[in-house]
C-alpha cells in the first residue's frame, strides 16, 4: 500500500529538528510579545514604584508602536544582506538588553529608553521570523510554518501577559522584567545554536535592500493596506476590551478575567485549525476569518446600542462574540503576513517588513481613534470597529486574487 504523497511530504518535513527550530521561533515570538505588553498588567505597579502617573506609564505602549512603525522598513532594508539568523539574533539581543535596562531602571526616563531599544528591532524581528520559518520547510508547508510561530504570540496573550501581571502584583514589576530578560537570553542562545545561518544567495541579493521594488508591487501594497484598515478597526475597540466586556457584555469582577482568557484561548485554537487550510485555500480562509471578525464586532455593536441591564441571553451572546473576535483576530494576522510574503516572493523579508510597518500604523491609528471615540460613546467606538472591519473585508473580497499565490509576472510590478 502506497502512502499518500501529502503524508509522505509531511513526514519528511516535520522532523524533530525542524519542529525544534520552529519551536525556538515560537518561543522568540512569545517572549517578544510578552515583553511588549508587560506594562499593560503592571501599570499601577510601575507608576507607584517610579512615582509617575498611570497615564504616563500607559504612553509606553503608544511610543513603542510609533518607534516600531518608523524604524521597521529602513532597518529591514539596511540589514537585508545579512544572513537571516544574524538579523534575528540582533533583535533578540536588543530585547534582552532592553529588558535588563528596564528591570534596573532608576527612573521613568531610563525605563522609556529601554523600551525604545526593544521597539527599534521589533519590526526587524517580525519581518524576518516568518520568512525564516518558511525557509525551514517546503513551499507547500509555508502557511503551516508561519502559523506555528504565531502560536507563541497567542500563548503570550493567554499565559505570558497574565503571568507577568500576577508577578507584578505579588512581587513587583522588576521581577517580571528580570524573568523576561532570562527568557530572552535563553531563546537567543538556543537560536544561535540550533538555527542555520541562512545566508542569502547571489540571486536573492539582487532583489533586497536598496534594490527592492516593493513600492512598485501593486499586490503587496493592496495586501498591506487591507491589513492596515483591518488592524485599525480591531484596535479601535481592542484597546478597551475590558470596558467592552464589563459594560456591553455585562461580565464583571473575577469572571471578566475568564472571558479574557477565553478570548486568548480561542486564538490559540484558531491558529492551529487554520494552518492547513491556509496552505491549500488561502483566499477562502482569509475571507472567512475577516467575515467572522466583522460579525463579532457587529454583534457587540448591536448589544451596545441595545442599552438596558444585560439579560442572561445577552451575556451569552456577548461572550460568544468575544470568543469569536479572539479566534478570528489572532488567526487572520499571520494569514495576511503570509499573503504579503507570497506577493513579494523574491524578497519575503522586505515584503514582511512593509506589512509589519502597515500593521504598526494600524495599531497607532486604532488606539488613537479608540481613545477619542471611547470618550464619546462605547457603542460608537464598536460601530467604528465594525465599519472598518467591514471595509477591510470588502477590500479583500474585491481584490481576492492577491490572497492567493501571485503569478511570477505580477511580482514587483
Amino acid at each position: 500500500m502506497i502512502a499518500p504523497a501529502d503524508t509522505t511530504v509531511a513526514a519528511r518535513t516535520w522532523t524533530p529538528r525542524v519542529a525544534g527550530q520552529l519551536g525556538i521561533l515560537a518561543a522568540a515570538a512569545f517572549t517578544y510579545v510578552t515583553a511588549e505588553i508587560l506594562p499593560v498588567g503592571a501599570l499601577s505597579s510601575i507608576a507607584r514604584n517610579l512615582h509617575v502617573s498611570v497615564v504616563l506609564v500607559g504612553t509606553l505602549l503608544t511610543w513603542y508602536a510609533l518607534v516600531a512603525a518608523l524604524t521597521t522598513f529602513p532597518l529591514v532594508r539596511w540589514t537585508a544582506h545579512w544572513p537571516r539568523r544574524r538579523a534575528l539574533l540582533v533583535s533578540l539581543a536588543c530585547l534582552t538588553a532592553s529588558q535588563l535596562i528596564s528591570a534596573l531602571a532608576p527612573s521613568f526616563a531610563v525605563l522609556a529608553a529601554g523600551r525604545v531599544l526593544c521597539a527599534l528591532t521589533h519590526g526587524l524581528l517580525w519581518s524576518v521570523i516568518a520568512p525564516i520559518a518558511t525557509r525551514l520547510v517546503p513551499a507547500s508547508h509555508a502557511g503551516r510554518a508561519t502559523m506555528s510561530i504565531y502560536i507563541g504570540t497567542s500563548l503570550a496573550l493567554v499565559i505570558g501577559s497574565p503571568l507577568t501581571a500576577a508577578m507584578s502584583l505579588m512581587w513587583g514589576w522588576r521581577l517580571a522584567a528580570v524573568c523576561v530578560t532570562v527568557a530572552a537570553a535563553l531563546v537567543t542562545v538556543a537560536a544561535r545554536l540550533l538555527l542555520p545561518a541562512m545566508a542569502l544567495t547571489d540571486e536573492q541579493l539582487k532583489w533586497v535592500g536598496p534594490r527592492a521594488r516593493h513600492h512598485r508591487n501593486r499586490r503587496l501594497i493592496i495586501v498591506s493596506l487591507i491589513a492596515m484598515v483591518g488592524v485599525t478597526g480591531h484596535f479601535v475597540s481592542y484597546t478597551y476590551i475590558v470596558v467592552v466586556i464589563r459594560e456591553v457584555v455585562g461580565v464583571r469582577g473575577a469572571n471578566l478575567a475568564w472571558v479574557l482568557a477565553a478570548y486568548g484561548a480561542a486564538g490559540v485554537i484558531a491558529v492551529g485549525l487554520v494552518a492547513r487550510p491556509l496552505d491549500r485555500r488561502p483566499r477562502g480562509t482569509v475571507l472567512l476569518c475577516m467575515a467572522g471578525l466583522t460579525v463579532a464586532l457587529a454583534v457587540l455593536t448591536l448589544l451596545a446600542f441595545g442599552g438596558g441591564p444585560p439579560a442572561a441571553a445577552t451575556i451569552l451572546i456577548g461572550i460568544c462574540a468575544i470568543v469569536l473576535w479572539g479566534a478570528m483576530a489572532t488567526a487572520v494576522s499571520p494569514m495576511m503576513q503570509a499573503a504579503a510574503m507570497r506577493n513579494g516572493a523574491d524578497d519575503p523579508d522586505g515584503a514582511s517588513g512593509l506589512y509589519v510597518t502597515a500593521f504598526q500604523v494600524g495599531i497607532m491609528a486604532g488606539s488613537l481613534a479608540g481613545g477619542l471615540l471611547y470618550e464619546h460613546n462605547v457603542a460608537v467606538m464598536l460601530a467604528a470597529s465594525a465599519g472598518l472591519m467591514a471595509a477591510a473585508l470588502a477590500g479583500a473580497a474585491a481584490n481576492r486574487q492577491v490572497l492567493d499565490v501571485a503569478p511570477p509576472s505580477s511580482l514587483n510590478s
